[in-house]
């Protein structure tokens, strides 16, 4: 332990990996108190997308004689939705990071950055692992051959990840401050999973709904996905520079303003 003479000591330095430590600590915090406390746990962290997958294609497929890429509307679907759902968490849990840990801070050794990036990585592990046995399990059970490319695949999930964080740091520092933005952001959000390329292809639009849509990163990000699982693909709308570019502005932005500001984030 640290005596009282040397915490007084300014020559003195901070013991080597504390932010890891911290980091760590607060994962671990998190993972008990989130899955370790429901009946079930991690099973329905698995569960939750896959019946909404099911539902999803088991509606549409009494509509429509085939999905818009492929034979297979679960397989369809599930590219969709899952990335769309990657990002739709993310941006929820960071926007509620500070609110969730506030206990947190009372420990000096503990910073508001700390929060942010723990409550990144361990969602981050989390979806994507997700992600993974999601798709196993699709892959297994549907029986439609599918050259599978990692790199877009890889691409666009890291794409809504760095999304997610960038609008989660941005909607905690707004909420913080203007309580009516979280009001506003959950009625514009109520489109979002239509508009974010889920049930459909960005080719499927008409020109003009295109030229409204490509402003919207998460179709960027299903598009990505979607170029993995289906070889004949060639989503050219894509644009990596501007799904990226957006997420680092949103993170920079986020990050510099919330140094200035966290401490009326937490008091409002």
């Amino acid at each position: 332990m640290t005596s009282p003479a040397q915490s007084l000591d300014p020559n003195l330095k901070p013991p080597r990996f504390l932010t890891i430590r911290s980091v760590m600590a607060l994962m671990l915090r998190e993972m008990g108190s989130t899955y370790g406390q429901s009946p079930g746990g991690y099973f329905w962290a698995i569960a939750q997308p896959i019946g909404v997958i099911a539902i999803l294609a088991l509606a549409f497929s009494f509509l429509f004689r085939s999905p818009s890429l492929g034979t297979s509307f679960i397989l369809f679907y599930s590219t969709g939705y899952l990335p769309f759902d990657l990002y739709n968490q993310m941006q929820g849990k960071i926007s509620t990071a500070l609110i969730y840990s506030r206990a947190m801070l009372a420990y000096p050794r503990v910073t508001w950055l700390d929060i942010f990036i723990a409550r990144f990585l361990l969602n981050t592990i989390t979806l994507l692992t997700v992600f993974c046995v999601v798709m196993t399990v699709i892959m297994l059970i549907v029986d439609t051959p599918t050259i599978i490319t990692i790199e877009p695949i890889l691409l666009g999930l890291s794409m809504a990840a760095c999304l997610g964080f960038g609008v989660g740091l941005m909607n905690c520092l707004l909420g913080g401050l203007f309580p009516i933005w979280d009001i506003l952001w959950k009625i514009a959000m109520r489109p979002m999973f239509i508009a974010s390329g889920v049930l459909f292809t960005f080719e499927d639009m008409s020109r003009v709904l295109q030229d409204i849509l490509w402003w919207n990163p998460v179709f960027h990000v299903t598009g990505l996905v979607r170029k993995g699982f289906y070889v004949t693909y060639h989503g050219s709308y894509i644009s990596l520079l501007y799904g990226f570019g957006l997420s680092l502005l949103l993170t920079a932005a986020g990050l510099l303003f919330l140094r200035k500001y966290y401490r009326r984030v937490l008091e409002n």
